[in-house]
């Protein structure tokens, strides 16, 4: 079994895998559409945190990082998986497509948050995402670590891929904490 990691699970692995690799799946894009108020948030405040919706470019591309997990841990590792994601994610399969391009595409899981959960934020600027980031925190820690996480994490796996979502949003998050808002 491979799972597919393209928000937290990019820099916050917290079970075991045998394997890891870093590549992109095709046909979506990253966004901060989905409120956390079990780990970046509460319920009084929600957090956001990403999911991945459908992109209108079947070539776009969704970089991350797919973990094989041992045939001995898949029952632990989804257990575990489906309590983490329980706000709003479902399990989907797609293709991953390694950076590696001596290595074949295959297929894996992944967990994305559809429009039709409860939790689901839907789009907004990214001015109003990032005051709300700025102001939420959860059990997990601060929302803005989150973002500044994941984008240092996606700096470090595809230096040369360039995510405007995240990227903006991180450095209008910056500017609001400079200014201390």
């Amino acid at each position: 079994m491979w799972v597919f990691g393209y928000g937290s699970l990019v820099w916050k692995v917290d079970f075991k895998y045998e394997t890891k690799i870093v590549g992109y799946i095709k046909g979506y894009l990253r966004r901060f559409y989905q409120h956390s108020i079990d780990h970046r948030g509460v319920p009084e405040k929600p957090g956001r945190v990403v999911t991945l919706i459908p992109s209108e470019d079947p070539n776009s591309a969704v970089w991350g990082v797919a973990y094989k997990i041992r045939t001995e841990d898949i029952e632990q590792v989804t257990k575990h998986l489906d309590y983490r994601e329980k706000n709003g994610y479902s399990k989907k399969t797609v293709t991953f497509h390694p950076k590696d391009k001596s290595r074949e595409p295959f297929v894996l899981t992944l967990y994305v948050a559809t429009q039709e959960n409860e939790s689901f934020a839907g789009p907004a600027s990214i001015e109003d995402i990032a005051k709300q980031v700025i102001s939420c925190q959860g059990p997990s820690g601060p929302n803005k670590e989150y973002v500044y996480n994941l984008a240092e994490a996606m700096r470090q796996l595809a230096p040369d891929v360039e995510d405007d979502h995240l990227f903006n949003l991180e450095a209008t998050l910056r500017k609001l904490d400079r200014e201390g808002k």
